[in-house]
């Protein structure tokens, strides 16, 4: 059953009339999605395809929920995504803004996101995946299902592998139920792609494919310099030169994730700044030493001296 905000009106024997006209300003300001597109741009840096991608299928679910008011349209859109990019491009930031798009056109009843990874499907022995991924498809139903790495689900090298079974599970309410839940496939772009050739089921029911490009440098320092503005830090002009340096080097290194290496970069630093501060215990503290990042918090770095630093990995 289609989503009751988006229930067809004025057909045959409703007794209801079929608008001739909408005004689309009214339609527009009337769904409030201006607000999200806004943070979205806030939010995120730089991503000028991402964003132009989201403002274009936010475009077209506004025309589609207006020819549903106007009975011109008879079929339920596909709206399952894949988004693909390297770790710390704003992947899962955009599922959680697209979700909000999406309850706020009518097009899911809850407008949340679940955030899964394989272990959260895929059972250890039989019988016991089928119970996991049903529990998360109905933990998730009346929003939005954010699969990462999805590729991990399928692992045709072990034949005891359940994955297939989560796999034909999710395909199967992907398009029996894509009424009232959206799923988002995400990951390495080229590893998606393998997992889309060996699973084609998959890609005929993706409408969206999204690629998230890495940050470029000067991307980069403008969202560490937004990271530190939302806790009340601030790059002095040393430290600002220091963390530009730092983060030449630190793309050249392995297991760099974009932005989630500048936010743990910035933790490191933070401790290294309190360090710095409380050595000197025998003073009275103002607020700009509070907030001043120094070059020495920035060049303590491992970075600097050949080798690489060690990040947490969640998320």
């Amino acid at each position: 059953m289609a989503h009751p905000n988006l229930q067809a009106v004025g057909r045959e024997g409703s007794g209801e009339s079929v608008p001739s006209s909408i005004d689309l300003r009214q339609e527009f300001d009337a769904v409030e999605i201006a607000p999200i597109l806004a943070q979205l741009d806030r939010e995120l840096i730089g991503l000028l395809p991402v964003k132009s991608r989201i403002r274009e299928i936010a475009s077209l679910l506004l025309v589609e929920r207006i020819r549903r008011k106007m009975s011109l349209a008879n079929t339920y859109p596909t709206l399952h995504m894949s988004f693909t990019g390297n770790p710390g491009t704003g992947k899962t930031t955009v599922a959680m803004r697209m979700a909000g798009i999406l309850h706020r056109l009518g097009f899911v009843r809850r407008g949340h996101v679940i955030s899964v990874t394989r272990d959260d499907l895929v059972g250890q022995y039989i019988g016991h995946t089928a119970p996991k991924t049903k529990e998360i498809l109905k933990k998730a139903m009346g929003g939005v299902l954010f699969i990462d790495e999805a590729y991990y689900l399928y692992r045709p090298e072990n034949e005891r592998d359940y994955g297939q079974e989560a796999i034909e599970i999710l395909l199967q309410v992907m398009e029996a139920q894509r009424e009232d839940l959206v799923v988002v496939l995400a990951g390495y772009r080229d590893r998606m792609e393998r997992f889309f050739q060996s699973n084609p089921g998959f890609r005929s029911r993706i409408a969206h494919h999204i690629d998230f490009p890495d940050y470029s440098e000067a991307e980069l320092l403008a969202i560490a310099e937004l990271m530190l503005v939302e806790q009340n830090y601030r790059f002095s002009p040393e430290a600002r030169d220091a963390f530009t340096r730092y983060i030449a080097l630190r793309k050249t290194q392995p297991l760099f994730s974009n932005a989630r290496s500048i936010r743990n970069a910035l933790d490191r630093i933070r401790l290294r700044q309190a360090n710095r501060i409380v050595a000197h215990l025998d003073r009275v503290l103002t607020s700009d030493e509070l907030m001043a990042i120094e070059a020495n918090d920035v060049l303590a770095s491992r970075v600097f001296s050949g080798g690489f630093d060690k990040e947490r990995t969640e998320p």
